[in-house]
């Protein structure tokens, strides 16, 4: 039972089978969603928080005693910016646990053929070398900020290496840089630092406002990773990819804060005044993932950031109502 099967054929090559996309309305399972119909897909399991609750384990137990899915991605999450992550803190770490104890468990016991795990770069400590190699995972403290989340998400890639090493489970992990993209949150208090700026430009362009005031000096390094990039390292992990060790997946480029405004001002056509207001915190001067173990694999990054944005807010004009 649940002894999976690391010599069968390539995920690509069964494209009926069965593939439970946990979290698929949200921004990364959507993606994930959109790339495997592309590929041909045809028998993808999704259900709505609604339909079933990943947090309640005989749920979670009775959907794969039914569905019996083969493959398993797990992209459902509770997420947030620092803001959310500082009122919430006991949710961010249980209903994660939850969830991917939940999932990771039933597809082991169901005798699910391989499983993904995704996480995020806030698994690695404060002070991380830059760029972020996989192996500074657990060498000193995390963000006080968000540790609720990525304790959370690091207890999923031991659980997946340690149903490897017991079961023979397959179970890998991906750690996504920031991501953006189609169906990211917009909320002004809970989102995240890009789609926060998109909205507060479009907001701006439609009130006629002067200005728009952002805080820090715009001097932060950040990468970005647009999901559907992200969709396309899923697949290729789970067609290539048995190891033990997680896999960092970003896109090996930074820019600044203030070129990601500037460039999230020029796309949204925002013709006021940019103003960065330096008595505010700047956070953490770099954040860079070094994503050269799966680039060895063969697997790179398409997306121009500039293009990415483009794509971003016009997929926010169509979607997002004001």
């Amino acid at each position: 039972m649940g002894d999976s099967n690391k010599d069968s054929c390539s995920f690509l090559s069964e494209k009926s089978a069965k593939i439970f996309v946990a979290g698929h309305r949200g921004l990364v399972g959507s993606a994930i969603v959109r790339k495997l119909l592309s590929l041909g897909f045809t028998h993808l399991l999704l259900r709505t928080h609604a339909e079933l609750d990943l947090t309640r384990q005989s749920d979670v137990e009775s959907f794969f005693a039914a569905e019996k899915p083969s493959y398993v991605i797990v992209a459902a999450a509770k997420v947030g910016g620092i803001h959310a992550n500082n009122t919430y803190p006991a949710e961010f770490i249980a209903i994660n646990l939850q969830i991917q104890t939940n999932v990771i468990d039933s597809a082991f016991r169901y005798g699910v053929k391989k499983l993904l795990f995704l996480g995020s770069s806030c698994i690695y400590p404060k002070f991380a070398p830059q760029p972020i190699p996989e192996n500074a995972l657990l060498t000193g403290p995390l963000e006080p900020t968000n540790e609720w989340y990525a304790i959370a998400k690091i207890a999923g890639i031991k659980m997946c290496q340690a149903y490897q090493i017991q079961y023979k489970f397959n179970a890998i992990s991906g750690m996504p840089t920031n991501l953006y993209g189609p169906n990211d949150n917009f909320h002004p208090e809970n989102s995240h630092v890009l789609p926060a700026l998109m909205r507060r430009f479009h907001e701006a362009k439609v009130n006629g406002a002067k200005e728009v005031v952002v805080w820090g000096t715009g001097s932060p390094l950040r990468e970005f990773l647009h999901v559907d990039d992200l969709a396309d390292a899923v697949v290729f992990m789970m067609d290539e990819y048995d190891g033990l060790e997680h896999l960092n997946v970003g896109s090996g480029k930074e820019v600044s804060i203030k070129k990601l405004a500037e460039w999230v001002k020029e796309v949204v056509g925002f013709e006021g005044e940019l103003v960065w207001d330096s008595s505010k915190p700047d956070g953490t001067p770099r954040k860079l993932m070094d994503s050269s173990k799966l680039a060895g694999l063969g697997w790179r990054a398409k997306i121009e950031l500039r293009d990415g944005l483009a794509d971003t807010y016009k997929w926010y004009l169509e979607n997002v109502k004001q």
